[in-house]
Parts: C-alpha cells; sequence; structure tokens
C-alpha cells in the first residue's frame, strides 16, 4: 500500500476515490514517565519514553488508517496528515493521541 502527505501519485493513474479514512490512538502516560520527562525538560535533554510513546501511537494510527483503506478495497491513501495532541483528564494525567487522516484511493501503474 503507497501512504503519501502528496495529493498525487507521481507515474500513476488514480481510477477510484474511496473517501477519508482515519486511524486514532490514545496511549496513557504514567506516573513515572511523566517524573522523569519533567527532570529532562529542567536539565535538558531528549524525553526517551515520550518519543517511544509517540512512535507507538504514530504506529497504530497509520495501521488503522490503512487498514481503513484497505477495507475500501483501495491500494493507495493520499493527502495523509498526522496530528499529535496532548490531552490532559482530570486526576492531572495526561494521555497522548495521534490521529492519521487521508484519502484512500484505487491506482493503476
Amino acid at each position: 500500500m503507497i501512504v503519501t502527505t502528496a495529493s498525487i501519485l507521481d507515474g500513476k493513474k488514480i481510477v477510484g476515490y474511496y473517501g477519508i479514512v482515519c486511524g486514532e490512538a490514545i496511549l496513557g502516560t504514567n506516573i513515572f514517565r511523566d517524573f522523569f520527562a519533567s527532570i529532562r525538560d529542567i536539565v535538558g535533554g531528549r524525553s526517551g519514553a515520550y518519543e517511544q510513546s509517540l512512535r507507538e501511537a504514530r504506529e497504530t494510527a497509520m495501521n488503522e488508517m490503512i487498514q481503513a483503506a484497505r477495507d475500501l478495497g483501495a491500494n493507495a491513501v493520499i493527502g495523509v496528515d498526522l496530528d499529535y495532541e496532548s490531552i490532559g483528564i482530570g486526576d492531572g494525567g495526561n494521555m497522548l493521541m495521534v490521529s492519521a487522516s487521508g484519502t484512500a484511493v484505487e491506482y493503476e501503474e
């Protein structure tokens, strides 16, 4: 499956548009990871735990979007957009949300 942020597929003819497909992933963060991430923010450096969580969330969202496109009979997703959000919840915790969306299409060589 071709997945691209471009709105066209260079050298390929799009023969069918199946509509917008989406995938979402929401991951909870835990108190220890939050604590160590806040220390990193103070002293500088990268937060490996958060980076790993974001990677996992992005992969999950992308895989869900791709599966939604396959379910429609598409063989590509164009115009892909990724959005990242941090969602605060009532008890002071945070959730990481990644959403992926694009247009499911069918192309021929």
